[in-house]
This record gives structure tokens, C-alpha cells and sequence, in this order.
């Protein structure tokens, strides 16, 4: 028997419930974890919220983590138990031990602890693939990042500032601007304070960027298209504010581009898995980018931790330890 945050409906953190759950054997292709720190994300209270459903409920939400591996199933050739591993994007993180398809699991480096671990598998490799695949961010790129004080936001400031891109970042408080900039961020835009379409454009020449990433949402559109040069292409990564309307295809004249990606979709594959993890590891390594944790809870106070996310009272990464 181990303990878990489960939810047997959706709504508020007070839905979130401590309570003992039944783990058997690995089956075929998996392995049980026994984990050390889980990830906070979004995207664990919009499946708690129910913005993204789920499956079947009860459920265990969360989708990072790290910790060791304590058995493993028929079929499992390239782990061993003892082995060191972290995964995300697979549901049920929020646990003491887990079961999950061996093949998700990475193999953490020595030089990188557990809580970093945890704090850096969803949001790094998201950074990864918005910077390397869905736009190819380089020397001269402009990007405008917004909600760049978050846990992805200050591995995105870091990741373009070592690319050589241009990094306009929005926050909400001159104290979020600070570890923005502090981040490598070229520009900062508060949002409370300043018009950030205007700003944009004022530091931009009037030309515009090349590229909006939006985790904010319904807030930030349709503005965010206007800080686009023509051509350039609107990522939506997520929806703090609230998802955005549906919208009519004329408002990305200019010959705008919108994507909706996912993380899953690329590392659905072994080998893109294991290659966007590996340039993770090799940027924080060498010092490129550095995984702030600023707010650690344990896991049974996932409640709390859920309470300061949604009322912006966070920065960096959070983690949930066991």
C-alpha cells in the first residue's frame, strides 16, 4: 500500500485527496518507480479543474517526476532496479511509488538531482522543442514569451539567450521582471503597468517578432497576434487566463501561422524522447540554463501548492517532494 493525491471529481484544490492506494507488479514493458520529487505544472490543474479531461476518475493527476526504479516487468531490457530515472508527460505523478511504460523513463546523470529533476523534465523539454522544432529559434530570432517568470519562462529566457535570439518577455510585478532579466530576458514588459502590444512595437521598430509563445491565453488574444511580423507564428502552449474562443481564420491576416502543440507529441517516439531530454541535460550541465527551484511543498500539501500557482504567487519551478 502507498499513498497518493487522487481526485474523485473535478473542481478546486480541496478536491485533491491524500489517501492510500493499491500498487501491484509492473506488467509487461513497465516499471515501478519509487519516487522522490513530482513536478508542479499547469497542466495538472487543468486535469484537476477538468479543462482536459480525463479518462476515468478516480485519478492520480501530475505528469513529472523522478525517483528510482524499484522493480521491473517482463520484457524490460535496459533498466535495472536501483537505476536513477525521471519521465514527463505520463499521467499519475502524484505519488509515493508509480507504475509506468518503461520505455518514458530517462536515465538521470549523476550531476542531476532528483528535485532538479523534477523540475525541469516537462518544462525543459518543452522549452526544447518550442525553441529547436515547432519554431527554430536562433541568432536574430525575436520572441515574445509571455508568463516569462514561470517555471518554462526562466529556462526559455536562458535557452534564447544562449541560442542568441532576442527574448521579450511579460510578467505580472517588477519583482517577476527582476528574475526575468536576472534569467537573461532582453526585455521585459509588465503587463500591470504597460500596454504590451505598444512595447513590442516600440521595441521592435515596428517590425514585430517572429514569434509568440502563449501559455496565458484568453487573456493575451487576439494581442499577442498583433505583436507578430507578417509571417510569423503564434504557439499556443497553454491557458492559464482560460482557454482561448474559438476565432475566425481572417484574424491571422498577414499571413499569420498558429500551432497547438504538445509535448507528446514530440516525444511520442523513443528517439525524439531520448534526444530532447539529452540536449536538456547537456545545456544544464555545461551551465547554460540553470533549474531554479523557488517553491518546494510536500506532496501531501499538493492542495497548497495548487492554491499559489493559480494566484500567480509563484516562480521558477515548484516541486513536490516525498
Amino acid at each position: 500500500m502507498v499513498h497518493a493525491i487522487r481526485i474523485h471529481a473535478h473542481g478546486g484544490p480541496e478536491v485533491l485527496q491524500w489517501e492510500p492506494v493499491e500498487l501491484g507488479a509492473p506488467g509487461p514493458g513497465e516499471a515501478r518507480i519509487r519516487q522522490k520529487a513530482v513536478g508542479l505544472n499547469y497542466i495538472d490543474v487543468y486535469h484537476r479543474t477538468g479543462l482536459y479531461g480525463l479518462a476515468t476518475l478516480p485519478a492520480v493527476i501530475g505528469m513529472e517526476g523522478a525517483g528510482v526504479v524499484a522493480a521491473v516487468g517482463p520484457g524490460v531490457a535496459d533498466l535495472e532496479i536501483g537505476d536513477r530515472v525521471a519521465y514527463a508527460g505520463v499521467l499519475g505523478g502524484y505519488a509515493e511509488e508509480r507504475l509506468i511504460a518503461a520505455d518514458r523513463l530517462v536515465k538521470l546523470p549523476e550531476a542531476i538531482g532528483f528535485e532538479t529533476a523534477a523540475a525541469m523534465m516537462l518544462k525543459g523539454m518543452t522549452a526544447r522543442y518550442l525553441f529547436r522544432e515547432t519554431y527554430r529559434v536562433g541568432p536574430g530570432t525575436v520572441v515574445l514569451f509571455h508568463a516569462a517568470a514561470g517555471g518554462v519562462g526562466l529556462i526559455a529566457c536562458q535557452w534564447a539567450k544562449a541560442l542568441g535570439a532576442t527574448l521579450i518577455g511579460t510578467v505580472g510585478s517588477e519583482d517577476k521582471a527582476r528574475i526575468a532579466k536576472a534569467h537573461g530576458a532582453t526585455h521585459v514588459i509588465n503587463y500591470r503597468d504597460e500596454d504590451f502590444v505598444v512595447r513590442v512595437k516600440e521595441i521592435t521598430g515596428g517590425e514585430g517578432c517572429d514569434v509568440v509563445y502563449d501559455s496565458v491565453g484568453k487573456d493575451t488574444f487576439p494581442a499577442s497576434l498583433a505583436c507578430l511580423r507578417p509571417k510569423g507564428l503564434w504557439v499556443s502552449v497553454g491557458n492559464a487566463s482560460g482557454p482561448v474562443p474559438p476565432f475566425e481564420l481572417s484574424l491571422l491576416k498577414g499571413s499569420l501561422f498558429a500551432t497547438r502543440p504538445t509535448l507528446m507529441a514530440y516525444t511520442e517516439k523513443r528517439a525524439d524522447l531520448l534526444a530532447n531530454a539529452a540536449e536538456l541535460f547537456e545545456m544544464v550541465a555545461r551551465g547554460s540554463i540553470e533549474i531554479r527551484v523557488n517553491q518546494t511543498h510536500r506532496l501531501g500539501d499538493a492542495a497548497r501548492a495548487h492554491r499559489d500557482i493559480e494566484a500567480r504567487r509563484t516562480t521558477g519551478s515548484t516541486v513536490l517532494v516525498i
